[in-house]
């Protein structure tokens, strides 16, 4: 991909709703995503972008605000939240047919299955990292998720 259909398909691209874009033609490959990930995101999953020639090219320069991040949800001393390790899609259960890990109200202890999340086409369980009883589910079920979100908020147990 020379540098000048990548310029189109940024200005193409600007002004719109699209926040991500994946392309593939023969052995070029595209992956974009516009806006500002969290820094901790851009080092741990950080992908190469298709040829040397699309790497190479200077960042587009955009007059468009920055999105801003989501708040996130705000937490007191009595909960704690689960976070998502990962940037992915967000699933309450192993399939669409069983019920999920958890529902509000439900006791975990440390290690249970809690959700998952996929993240490059892998299945990662994300476990309860300390006992609690489910608050509230902070994420629908197949949303995607970045990295840091808050997916669960539970308060302690003894």
């Amino acid at each position: 991909m020379d540098v000048e259909k990548l310029k189109a398909i940024l200005a193409a691209l600007h002004g719109t709703d699209v926040t991500r874009l994946r392309w593939a033609s023969g052995e070029e490959s595209l992956d974009l995503r516009l806006g500002h990930p969290p820094a901790a995101a851009q080092v741990v999953h950080a992908a190469p972008v298709a040829a040397a020639p699309v790497q190479a090219a200077p960042p587009a320069a955009s007059s468009a605000p920055a999105p801003v991040a989501p708040a996130a949800p705000k937490t007191d001393s009595k909960t704690f939240s689960v976070n998502s390790p990962f940037v992915g899609t967000f699933y309450r259960s192993a399939s669409p047919e069983n019920p999920p890990f958890v529902e509000v109200g439900t006791v975990v202890k440390k290690g249970q299955v809690l959700c998952i999340v996929e993240a490059m086409k892998l299945m990662n369980e994300i476990e309860a990292e300390q006992p609690g009883r489910l608050v509230e589910a902070l994420v629908q079920n197949g949303s995607p998720v970045e990295y840091g979100e808050a997916l669960f908020k539970f308060e302690p147990i003894a």
